[in-house]
């Protein structure tokens, strides 16, 4: 296959990672107060930072630090690892897991989707399958007592009554009501690779990333394709700006509010059903072209999972970054405001991500949940608020810094400025 060589340089993405262990005191428990705030003298227009993080890990009672997938509905969080999955309750914040011993059918959870219709989880099992949680069981679904065309399934998305599995032979669709699978392969879908890599659905359109294709986009009304790849045809570089996908190695889609988010990895991309506009490394918030994972909140803010951070379009039509990063040394976080290429504002914070190779983010409410391959962290939005604002700066001294403790805090007075 002629991506063959690419592909053995990055399979790394599901081949189980192994990371630097992170020091007991970097997998902490409980909120920390990051930063205070320094009033601006400018009243300069800034997006909302995340400044209150909790991690969780095996300590907490996750099966394994490694995160693949996170899915948050109104009363739960489910959380996908390297070895089992898990269950995060909201208002408690209690921790159930279950591994094969407990009836997971398969160890490796890569995928995660909730029904809104039944409130059933639909679980990618990486070699093994697709599995429902519903009533406290599991059900099982593989390549030999089903229509599921590969049992390695990278991604799951709930489209009505039908199920879709994306696996690196194609994409499978369970319709849940009459027990019908259909199988979609090059034979009967613009796919020129078959190793689907992630699916989306909302609004009438299911969206598969796939490894050598692009984007495909299935319209559930008129059951018909629409492929999306990059049209200069060029592996190495993007030679006309803007023309399409960046990359046909595409990895992750999410469409909301009419955009298509891609992520890929070799940059990033939105795409509003006319226009095409891509997102690099090099001039933009983004830590990494290497994307993992993409989750679009709205029409103008997507959070991408990279393998050296978080980058966050705040503002697409200022083109204002945040970005999300752990620095190695010190296990410190970090969040940089940009816009353009022009740093705006940097907050420095004893605790952000728990590591910098992300793979998974999941927007719930106001709150943010990022799967790294170190644990989990879920950043609470409390004054959230979209695009940008005049506010204060952040600011954080050293004593400040190491003064934060556990626990829910409010955030502290502005400084008046001298």
């Amino acid at each position: 296959m002629k991506y063959l060589i690419i592909a053995a340089k990055i399979l790394t993405v599901f081949c189980l990672v192994k990371t630097p262990t992170c020091r007991a005191e970097d997998s902490l428990s409980g909120l920390t107060e990051f930063a205070s705030i320094s009033a601006s003298a400018t009243g300069q227009k800034l997006p909302y930072v995340y400044t209150k993080w909790r991690h969780f890990t095996t300590k907490d009672g996750l099966p394994n630090d490694h995160i693949f997938a996170v899915k948050a509905d109104a009363l739960k969080v489910w959380v996908g690892t390297e070895n089992g999955l898990a269950c995060i309750d909201k208002s408690t914040g209690k921790i159930k897991s279950w591994k094969e011993e407990d009836g997971l059918p398969w160890r490796v959870v890569s995928a995660l989707d909730v029904s809104t219709k039944t409130g059933d989880l639909w679980v990618g099992l990486f070699g093994g399958g697709l599995a429902r949680f519903s009533g406290g069981r599991f059900d099982h679904w593989h390549q030999l007592n089903s229509g599921l065309v590969n049992d390695v399934v990278y991604g799951v998305a709930v489209e009505n009554d039908n199920i879709w599995a994306a696996t690196t032979a194609g994409a499978s669709r369970y319709n849940t009501v009459t027990g019908e699978w259909t199988i979609y392969t090059e034979k009967n879908a613009p796919m020129e690779e078959i190793w689907n890599y992630g699916v989306s659905y909302d609004a009438g359109k299911v969206y598969l990333g796939i490894w050598g294709s692009g984007v495909l986009e299935f319209d559930v009304a008129t059951q018909t394709w629409k492929d999306y790849l990059d049209p200069d045809g060029e592996m190495e570089i993007d030679l006309y700006r803007d023309d399409g996908i960046v990359h046909v190695i595409t990895t992750g889609t999410s469409y909301v509010n009419g955009i298509l988010w891609v992520s890929s990895y070799f940059g990033m991309c939105r795409y509003d059903s006319r226009h095409w506009r891509g997102f690099y490394a090099h001039e933009t918030g983004l830590p990494s072209d290497f994307g993992n994972a993409v989750k679009g909140r709205d029409a103008n803010e997507a959070w991408f999972a990279t393998d050296k951070g978080v980058g966050v379009l705040a503002d697409f039509t200022s083109d204002t970054w945040v970005t999300y990063t752990m620095d190695p040394n010190t296990h410190r976080g970090k969040a940089v405001v940009t816009q353009g290429q022009k740093a705006l504002e940097l907050v420095d914070m004893p605790t952000g991500i728990p590591h910098n190779y992300t793979l998974w983010t999941e927007c719930d409410g106001n709150d943010v949940w990022v799967g790294t391959s170190k644990g989990l962290a879920k950043a609470r939005g409390i004054g959230y608020y979209k695009g940008l604002r005049n506010r204060a700066k952040y600011v954080a001294t050293d004593s400040e810094a190491r003064s934060g403790e556990s626990g829910d805090h409010k955030t502290k007075r502005p400084k008046r400025s001298g």
